[in-house]
């Protein structure tokens, strides 16, 4: 051999040492170094992770009567990431499938898309990469055909899973109260990291509005994990680990099923009566609070709908149904966010107001029928005139004459349209104290805050309108002016008005302002919260709907107190002097005709009537009270729009309801028994039974009835004819 062939040779024998050795060092490496990882890696190539999805917990009413609760249903979802993995999209599955659940193929493929802009439901707004359910009423029969012919439906599953079930206790809808529940977005789970996906069920679905937003985080539960061993096909051949899910907690509300449905019964019967003598009449509210406590015994809003359109998804003509003015926009709950003028009403506020600024609270005023605020008469409603009174006579015979003048010339002496530095604006400041012009807190979505016009209002509302109104000003309203030229000519004078000097706070606004008109806007559920406030001595409470979160084991897992908010500023004396002039209202005031006959010996009613006129349309009707009158425990409050004075048609409603709550009516059993609410908890056994507090009763007529039809359109369930949920007031009233 030659040199050059040797010094070859040992090249090549150091090249194949050096192979060698990286090759043993790699595998020392990878067997020695890194065994554990590579070890845990192949044991999980045959691991397969499952989530548990726990179930969501009940919502109850104080009694424990179910206001929303679950069933069990065979659910079908398809899976779009196995679909996408086919050669043809899915198609042919997807058509297999249609055939066998005897659905349109088109209905499916629209069920799958992902929403987004300019896509229309149905379509699914949840996460891209969980399984989207398409039916939840499939029988035994063809969900058993989907599992066992897997090979022809890859991608499709069909189990047992939890849906939301709305009993309608006692006729109890509380639609816009509850909320509902919708698919989590993509966007939602990147936010919450350490939510779990499993599909259709209640861990995928979260609370959207109402009482089911606000507690999603109590009702939705922990779930489960389960780790099964599977092998190289992909069939389970054990389990791993096992670690179960935690149900939702059970939220017992303040809500008692037996006075809501009550409340809504009476609502509707207002607002069918209202239509009947010719009146629109297209929406209402009612409030009922315990006024000892803030704690919220029914909250009802009309137009409803039926809460179980939302399960197993929307159409999308159903959406628009919800949304639509045309049909009364349903899923707004005027209770607390629909904003009107009170009327009269709010004269609870402007009393004590004038009354802490100078005026006498035994004094006597006259009562004209029209009072001159600059050079503009301002009228008692209809003309009337009550001679030389007290202000309790005021509040009987509801005088709005007296309370102009108050305005007026609390007006001047802060300095007229030149305020003095530092007005004193008493009856602002007073109407701000009851709660009024700021949200009163309560424990639901969306609350509207009402709105207080004074002086800074007025330069915001000015800065922000001033170039519209120049512009109106000079072009009009033309479009109005088609079918309307009266409106249309109203419009144009306002807006030559305001693009010059709307910043200015004139008397006239002061004066409306007195007796709730003009700018001042309130929700039912302010109102009701000062009436709560006048009754109980003066502390204002922010409401609360939730009482308590039970735990799935019984336990009570945290309680929900209502929170004090603030005291009123009136002295106990003024609080006292008003209860008992309302005391009058119902027995020979401006009620008396609503609660003739009314068995004052058994429940002394007190209350006040309220009539805001809104320009272009029908007068909204108020009534609110409160009963037994020398020891309130209660407040109920109802409105309806567009529906004649607070005596023809929100007052029946309210006898109505204080005579179902008490059992007054001929052959009425008392909705609540002896006038009480529990004030103690029903208790929930570990196998979801619940029991009444002592003195109480779960069962109820309505839960052997059938549930309501599913998904009843929301057109046909309460006609309204469009309007917005917040009115424009221009005029007084009573």
């Amino acid at each position: 051999m030659g040199p050059r062939s040797h010094v070859r040779l040992v090249v090549l024998h150091v090249l194949v040492m050096s192979l060698l050795l990286s090759l043993g060092g790699r595998l020392w490496y990878l067997q020695v170094m890194n065994g554990a990882h590579y070890k845990k890696v192949a044991a999980d190539n045959r691991i397969r992770d499952i989530v548990v999805p726990a179930v969501r917990g009940q919502i109850l009413d104080d009694v424990g009567r179910p206001l929303v609760r679950n069933r069990t249903a065979l659910v079908v979802s398809v899976d779009r990431t196995a679909l996408a993995r086919q050669d043809d999209g899915g198609k042919e599955t997807l058509r297999r499938l249609a055939t066998l659940l005897g659905t349109p193929y088109e209905q499916i493929a629209l069920k799958i898309r992902l929403c987004g802009p300019g896509i229309k439901r149905p379509c699914w707004s949840g996460s891209p990469y969980q399984p989207i359910p398409i039916d939840d009423r499939v029988d035994s029969r063809k969900a058993l055909q989907i599992m066992e012919r897997q090979e022809d439906f890859p991608g499709v599953t069909a189990q047992l899973e939890p849906v939301r079930d709305y009993p309608r206790t006692d006729g109890a809808t509380a639609a816009q109260a509850l909320g509902y529940l919708q698919p989590i977005t993509q966007d939602e789970l990147n936010r919450r990291k350490g939510l779990k996906v499993t599909g259709f069920s209640g861990v995928d679905l979260i609370g959207r509005d109402g009482l089911e937003a606000t507690y999603d985080g109590d009702l939705r539960g922990v779930p489960g994990d389960r780790k099964v061993l599977v092998d190289s096909r992909g069939r389970v051949t054990g389990i791993a680990s096992e670690q179960p899910p935690v149900g939702g907690g059970t939220l017992v509300t303040s809500i008692d099923a037996r006075v809501q449905g009550i409340v809504e019964a009476a609502l509707d019967r207002a607002v069918k009566d209202a239509r009947h003598r010719g009146t629109p009449a297209d929406s209402a509210a009612s409030v009922v609070l315990d006024a000892r406590t803030g704690r919220v015994i029914a909250l009802a809003s009309l137009p409803t709908y039926d809460p179980t359109v939302w399960t197993g998804g929307i159409s999308q003509d159903e959406y628009d149904g919800l949304l639509s003015k045309a049909h009364g926009q349903p899923l707004i709950s005027r209770a607390t966010d629909g904003q009107f003028a009170p009327g009269s009403t709010f004269k609870i506020s402007s009393l004590p107001a004038a009354v802490k600024d100078g005026y006498s609270l035994h004094g006597t005023y006259s009562c004209p029928s029209s009072y001159m605020v600059g050079a503009r008469a301002f009228r008692n409603f209809e003309g009337e005139s009550g001679g030389d009174i007290s202000l309790h006579q005021a509040l009987v015979m509801s005088c709005d004459t007296i309370f102009y003048r108050f305005a007026y010339e609390e007006w001047q002496r802060d300095g007229a349209i030149h305020p003095v530095k530092n007005p004193k604006d008493p009856m602002m400041k007073m109407a701000r104290s009851y709660g009024f012009g700021k949200r009163t807190g309560i424990d639901l979505p969306g609350e509207a805050s009402g709105r207080i016009p004074d002086r800074g209002w007025k330069l915001g509302y000015w800065n922000d309108t001033k170039k519209t109104d120049c512009k109106r000003a000079k072009t009009g309203y033309p479009e109005v002016a088609k079918s309307d030229p009266a409106r249309a000519a109203y419009l144009k004078a306002i807006s030559s008005e305001n693009c010059v000097d709307g910043y200015v706070f004139r008397a006239g606004d002061a004066a409306n302002f007195s007796v709730g008109q003009g700018d001042v806007l309130v929700t039912p559920l302010q109102l009701a919260r000062a009436y709560a406030a006048l009754a109980n001595g003066g502390t204002l409470w922010s409401p609360r709907v939730g009482k308590a979160v039970l735990a799935a084991d019984g336990s009570v897992a945290r309680r929900i107190d209502p929170v004090k908010a603030a005291r009123l500023p009136v002295d106990p004396k003024v609080l006292a002097y008003i209860r008992s002039a309302l005391t009058e209202v119902p027995k020979s005031g401006t009620a008396a005709g609503a609660f003739t006959g009314f068995p004052f010996d058994k429940l002394a009613v007190a209350g006040k009537t309220g009539t805001a006129e809104v320009y272009g349309k029908k007068d909204t009707s108020w009534f609110a009270s409160f009963a037994p009158a020398k020891k309130p425990r209660y407040v109920v409050v109802a409105m309806v729009t567009q529906a004649g004075t607070g005596a023809t048609t929100a007052a029946p409603a309210v006898r109505q309801i204080w005579e179902g709550m008490y059992g007054l009516g001929k052959g009425q059993s008392a909705a609540l028994p002896d006038g009480n609410v529990p004030d103690r908890l029903p208790s929930l056994a570990p196998d979801g039974t619940v029991a009444a507090p002592p003195g109480f009763a779960v069962t109820s007529k309505a839960e052997n009835e059938q549930p309501v039809k599913r998904k009843e359109s929301p057109k046909g369930k309460q006609p309204a004819v469009g309007r917005e949920p917040v009115e424009a007031h221009h005029r007084r009233r009573r």
